[in-house]
């Protein structure tokens, strides 16, 4: 892995009262589910691999998860937080590799965990035609 690649991405979610998901989960205790935590945690870390050189071209190469691991909730997300994810690419060797992400509202760790993922070699999907 070239020393040059970017190996930290940080995203922000602005948790509102107005999500949908807070209406069954739960009604009088409005909490962000764990899986959508997850999701924030897959999409900072899909934004740290398209920033990586080879994928700075006109297609988007498919990359799938391969594991998550050693995932923690420490603290529940609530309407009016704001959640800090924080991936950093720890292990890359080819197409292979895994990200660590921690989940922070206001700088208390809220979630952390890690995924693995493979980047498909072959299949990508066209974002358009170049003329």
């Amino acid at each position: 892995n070239n020393d040059e690649n970017l190996k930290q991405v940080t995203g922000y979610k602005n948790v509102s009262y107005n999500e949908p998901f807070f209406q069954g989960h739960f009604p009088d205790e409005p909490v962000m589910p764990g899986v959508l935590v997850l999701e924030a945690m897959g999409q900072i870390g899909a934004i740290l691999l398209k920033l990586q050189p080879e994928f700075q071209d006109d297609e988007r190469r498919v990359v799938y998860l391969t594991s998550i691991d050693k995932v923690k909730f420490r603290k529940p997300v609530k309407p009016g937080d704001q959640l800090k994810t924080v991936a950093t690419l720890i292990k890359r060797k080819g197409v292979v590799g895994k990200f660590k992400f921690i989940a922070t509202v206001d700088g208390e760790l809220a979630a952390e965990g890690q995924m693995g993922f493979i980047i498909s070699d072959g299949l990508t999907l066209k974002t358009g035609d170049k003329k």
